[in-house]
């Protein structure tokens, strides 16, 4: 006999008279005037067997021993319920089998928690992920990331893709995280570097005539984890030669609809809106802004250039923004210590000091009845931080995010590099092997505050998918912008001798992009954070509670590595 030729969610009322073997988990067993009603489950919902003494006296007898989470096998026919026993909550409620053979297949010791108990402390549910990946959430969730998956590898397959499998053990490059290093046995004191990306290979198969290439690429970064980030992600990855930043984006578009029409929901309109990173800082003080409401940042600098108001006419920048309410002394003192928490000297709205401001002034804001002008003073990146942030504080507070909206759109336009205040010199800005803009090469280092690269970043109702950008295969190019970052001829060489190589070797104009799968799926299934979509996640310490990892190693196997610790592990 089979395991089962019928899934537990697939019976209908159209199935009556049908003899069926089915298998799966017990969610529900009852006893009831001599019957016992166990609701069985698989990921394709629940059951209802009858198991009646009478007709099986057999199968009655090992009923009784049913617990949750026991794993059964049962055969019988399917019949219609009683009309007064319907169930229309279920899809298989107008139905129930008659079983006549009946197994245990595997028992379950007493459950940590019940798999429909709410609340259930995260680490618990991770320290046995195994329960938690049998509720509905987690079967939806685990199997929507393969219905995605399938849908973007069909993009890519219709575009004539071809997926190139990268290695993870590789050399350090600068991608703004930390490495995960790995000692080697055969060389000690020398480590790998777990891959932050595939960015090098990928271009250097654009070197190698792979012109379309793409993967899911596992990903390594050491930073602090949230909700948004994992030591280890994946991300679809992909570079196309002989492109510009169009063909680009078209792919990626391709891919969000394609894996949305396969999860059955609405698509977003293609093309996707453009926003210039210029713009976006302006009217929403971040370069990943949520467009799912209005309240845009205003500008103010040249209004209260000659204002009474010292602060205002002795600031660098100053801007407002209009909220659709009114607030009472202590919420705008509230307000002011949050804005202070974010760097901000201060936080004034215009009835605060309006008796210092000219008509001019205030006719220039044009606050409507019933709306509050929040004004930050300050140098121009401490503005727009404060704003952008209480801009999406307040709209979560107020509730004005239209939640059942999904907004997709593209920021463009970077600068190519950004002050470092760690090392007191330019750093990219994306990362630096990103080209400029067409006709600003000799900007490079003439003017490196001022030059713009062709780096797109592909935003989500706030959260930043990926990003991507138009590559540099120019090995002058290259080495000029690695000398704006301060690396001199030998260092060069050292780090990046085989990539300027290739670049000397007739290298296709190229560019590409990488999106974070784990945030695509999260948003996609309406999740808070990306470990509510990966099967086996790590906690905010960056503990995996299922394995207990990472653990010590003994002196002895550190040794061998040619490791050694200043705090010895014991034996």
């Amino acid at each position: 006999m089979a395991w089962r030729d019928v899934m537990c969610g697939e019976l209908r009322a159209h199935d009556a008279d049908r003899r069926v073997t089915v298998a799966g988990w017990t969610d529900t067993r009852r006893d009831h005037g001599g019957l016992v009603f166990v609701d069985l489950r698989d990921h394709t919902g629940k059951l209802q067997l009858v198991i009646n003494p009478e007709c099986s006296p057999a199968a009655a007898q090992i009923a009784h021993e049913i617990r949750n989470e026991f794993v059964l096998q049962a055969t019988g026919e399917v019949a219609a319920r009683a009309p007064e026993a319907i169930n229309p909550e279920l899809p298989t409620g107008q139905v129930e089998v008659q079983v006549d053979e009946l197994r245990i297949v595997s028992r379950s010791t007493p459950l940590p928690f019940q798999l429909d108990e709410e609340n259930v402390d995260e680490t618990l549910r991770l320290r046995y992920r195994w329960l938690d990946m049998r509720t509905e959430r987690m079967q939806r969730n685990l199997r929507l990331n393969h219905t995605a998956i399938t849908a973007i590898r069909n993009v890519m397959d219709e575009r004539d893709f071809v997926d190139v499998w990268t290695p993870s053990m590789t050399r350090g490059t600068p991608e703004g995280a930390r490495d995960f290093l790995l000692p080697v046995r055969l060389q000690p004191g020398k480590f790998f570097a777990l891959a932050q990306s595939p960015q090098l290979f990928k271009q250097l198969c654009m070197v190698g005539g792979i012109d379309r290439y793409y993967q899911i690429a596992t990903c390594w970064r050491d930073e602090d984890l949230r909700a948004d980030r994992q030591f280890e992600f994946r991300q679809l990855d992909l570079e196309m030669a002989f492109v510009e930043r169009e063909d680009v984006l078209d792919v990626m578009e391709a891919c969000v609809v394609g894996a949305f029409e396969a999860a059955g929901v609405e698509p977003p309109q293609r093309p996707f809106p453009h926003l210039s990173y210029a713009d976006a800082m302006l009217r929403y003080g971040s370069d990943k802004p949520d467009l799912r409401f209005e309240m845009e940042i205003q500008e103010a600098t040249e209004v209260t250039r000659d204002s009474e108001f010292g602060v205002f006419k002795n600031a660098a920048c100053v801007r407002y923004l209009v909220v659709p309410r009114t607030f009472s002394r202590s919420e705008q003192t509230r307000l002011e210590e949050i804005a202070k928490e974010w760097g901000a000297k201060g936080l004034a709205n215009l009835a605060q000091v309006s008796k210092f401001l000219s008509e001019r002034e205030l006719e220039a804001f044009g606050v409507p009845e019933g709306s509050t002008a929040l004004f930050v003073a300050d140098e121009e990146p401490v503005v727009a931080h404060v704003l952008g942030l209480l801009r999406v504080h307040l709209a979560r507070e107020l509730d004005l995010i239209d939640a059942g909206r999904d907004v997709f759109h593209w920021i463009l336009d970077f600068p190519l590099f950004e002050h470092s205040e760690e090392f007191g010199g330019w750093t990219f800005m994306h990362h630096p092997f990103t080209a400029t803009v067409a006709g600003e090469e000799g900007q490079i280092e003439a003017d490196s505050a001022n030059v713009h690269g062709q780096h797109y970043d592909l935003i989500w109702n706030g959260w930043e998918l990926g990003s991507g950008s138009i590559r540099i295969h120019e090995a002058e190019v290259q080495q000029a912008v690695f000398r704006v970052m301060g690396m001199d001829e030998d260092e060069q060489r050292d780090k990046f001798g085989f990539l300027l190589d290739a670049l000397q070797m007739g290298p296709p104009p190229h560019g590409g992009f990488a999106m974070g799968i784990d945030r695509f799926i999260a948003l996609l299934a309406r999740e808070p954070d990306i470990r509510q979509v990966t099967a086996f996640p790590k906690i905010a310490s960056g503990a995996d509670p299922l394995t207990g990892a990472p653990t010590a190693y003994p002196d002895s196997a550190l040794r061998e590595l040619g490791i050694r610790l200043t705090d010895p592990q014991p034996e």
